[in-house]
C-alpha cells in the first residue's frame, strides 16, 4: 500500500476521515484501502495566568490515505466511488486522474507529525532573539523593542526597550507583543 493525498472541504478533515473509516468497514474494503491520517499539532496558548491547550491541524483542506492502487496506479473502482460520494471530498492530488503516491521521505515526517499530539504541547511564539518588535498591549504598549530572550515554558518575552533613553529589559506575555 502507498499513500495518497487526498482535497477535502476545508475544517471538514475529522469528518471526512470518520464518514471513510465508517463506509469502509461498512463495505468490507479494507484490503484496499488502509489508514486515514489528519496530522494534528497541540499549541498551548498563556494569557494572563491561564493556560490553554488547542488541536491546530498541519495540513488544512489534505486528508493522507493509505491504499492498494491497481496495476496502472489508478484507483479500485469500488474505493473511487466510496471516497468521491463523500461530503467534503474533493480529488486525489496527481495528474489527469490518476492519483500521484506520496514519497518515502513525506510519508516518514507526516507520520512523525502524526504521531505528536500525545506529547506535551508547546507555545507557538512567531519570533526569535533579535526580532523588532511592538508592545500591542499593557503599560508599555505602543513601545518598540528587541527580543532578548524567550521563556517558552512560562510564555513570557524578554525585550529590550528604550525609556528615556535608557535600554530597559521587560518581561512581557508573548501575546502582548507583535513582530514588526
Amino acid at each position: 500500500m502507498q499513500w495518497y493525498v487526498l482535497r477535502v472541504a476545508a475544517n471538514r478533515e475529522e469528518q471526512v476521515k470518520d464518514a471513510l473509516l465508517e463506509k469502509i468497514e461498512r463495505e468490507g474494503l479494507g484490503d484496499i484501502i488502509g489508514r486515514i491520517e489528519v496530522p494534528i499539532e497541540r499549541v498551548k496558548r498563556v494569557r494572563g495566568k491561564k493556560q490553554t491547550v488547542h488541536k491546530r491541524k498541519l495540513y488544512p483542506g489534505y486528508v493522507f490515505m493509505e491504499m492498494d492502487a491497481g496495476e496502472k496506479g489508478q484507483v479500485h473502482e469500488k474505493a473511487w466511488f466510496l471516497i468521491k460520494e463523500t461530503t467534503g471530498v474533493g480529488d486525489f492530488i496527481g495528474t489527469e486522474g490518476v492519483p500521484t503516491p506520496m514519497r518515502d521521505t513525506d510519508v516518514a515526517k507526516m507520520l512523525n507529525e502524526a504521531k505528536q499530539p500525545e506529547e506535551m504541547p508547546t507555545i507557538k511564539v512567531e519570533f526569535k532573539k533579535g526580532d523588532q518588535i511592538k508592545i500591542q498591549q499593557g503599560p508599555f504598549e505602543n513601545f518598540e523593542g528587541v527580543v532578548d530572550s524567550i521563556d517558552h515554558e512560562r510564555g513570557v518575552v524578554r525585550v529590550i526597550v528604550t525609556i528615556f533613553g535608557r535600554s530597559t529589559p521587560l518581561n512581557i506575555e508573548y501575546w502582548q507583543v507583535e513582530k514588526m
